[in-house]
């Protein structure tokens, strides 16, 4: 697999599991989802694959760059998953569910 398919597979696990993390909470998953509406007995499972997600982003990031620069380019996409993902809930909280 080619560098840049691992750091676009390590972007959306991360972009996943930050999805993932934001739905496990009440006013996310409201948003989403409708109001009313929370995640009850989900919330451990979306939190349990959201953690999943993050840990997926930083394996792939350690395979590309190795262990002195895999954590910096982790960094780097935590960043720019975290902010798709800010985006998408904050523009267009239907869509991004």
């Amino acid at each position: 697999m080619s560098h840049a398919a691992l750091v676009l597979f390590a972007w959306l696990a991360a972009a996943c599991g930050f999805a993932a993390l934001a739905l496990a909470m009440d006013r996310h998953h409201e948003d989403a989802f409708g109001r009313g509406r929370t995640p009850g007995a989900a919330r451990r499972w979306l939190r349990a694959g959201g953690s999943a997600g993050l840990l997926v982003s930083l394996l792939a990031s350690l395979a590309v760059q190795g262990p002195t620069q895999g954590w910096v380019l982790w960094l780097g996409v935590l960043t720019a998953a975290a902010l798709a993902v800010v985006l998408a809930l904050s523009y267009g909280p239907r869509r991004a569910s």
